[in-house]
């Protein structure tokens, strides 16, 4: 790929896989999720090397509470153990790390280590790293319509105010770009309840590779594909010939 080609200024993932990546060896799903770290890591490598400045992934979604309560604790264990080892790594790199969703079912250890990585990283400015974990796109965007419904009744607020714009700056990561490019690996080819409102305009890009076998090649395959997507917005490819980029800001 030319050093010309264009990147995305934010990418957001759904790592999907490692259940199947672990029964396949025939070995418990959180092996799996203990094998997609590495993932992880190569993600945010290839973020830092490529000057990437925002990066989203779906950690643990609203719906995963329902899973088999063994493996919930499983994963809040692993969750926590990863907090412990790799936030010092990733503030040593200039990486912020921040939380979106739901933290209230979550124990207390882990949401105390989620504000210590918020707090310890919140001056970093090289990449912008967001875990979505207890988060749903529909509980995002019920919660920014309850946000400005409370400004209403409180008569900060006229509701013939309230349009998009408003909206936006009320549902999670109002304060980054709109994501440019999303991955889902895995093999399938849906968002499952993942940054509805903020994907409106985001090139998407499925691939069958599970979660714990991505590597740099195959993000730089996603990187290729995206440089090569024509993004519209809603126009025609005449008027971005002319110039006509305004909404895509």
């Amino acid at each position: 790929m030319s050093a010309a080609a264009p990147l995305p200024r934010h990418i957001a993932i759904i790592m999907d896989g490692n259940g199947r990546w672990a029964r396949l060896r025939r070995r418990p799903r959180l092996v799996g999720h203990r094998a997609g770290a590495r993932a992880v890591r190569a993600c945010i490598e290839l973020c830092l090397q490529r000057g990437i400045p925002a990066l989203t992934l779906f950690a643990f979604s609203s719906e995963n509470w329902q899973r088999p309560p063994e493996e919930v604790r499983g994963l809040m264990k692993l969750f926590l153990g990863v907090l412990e080892r790799e936030v010092d790594d990733l503030h040593a790199r200039g990486v912020r790390l921040r939380f979106i969703g739901e933290r209230a079912r979550f124990e207390p250890a882990i949401r105390a280590r989620m504000a210590a990585a918020e707090a310890l990283t919140a001056g970093n400015a090289r990449l912008q790293l967001t875990v979505a974990a207890g988060y749903g796109g529909r509980q995002d965007i019920a919660r920014a319509a309850r946000a400005l419904a409370e400004q209403v009744a409180a008569g900060r607020l006229r509701p013939e105010q309230i349009d998009e714009h408003l909206l936006g700056t009320q549902v999670a990561l109002a304060d980054l770009p709109p994501p440019d490019l999303f991955i889902r690996t895995g093999g399938e080819l849906r968002i499952s309840n993942f940054l509805l409102w903020q994907l409106a305009y985001t090139e998407l890009w499925f691939t069958p590779v599970l979660w714990p076998d991505v590597d740099a090649a195959l993000l730089e395959q996603a990187l290729a594909d995206y440089a090569g997507r024509e993004r519209r917005y809603g126009l025609t490819s005449e008027q971005l010939a002319q110039g006509g980029t305004e909404h895509a800001a």
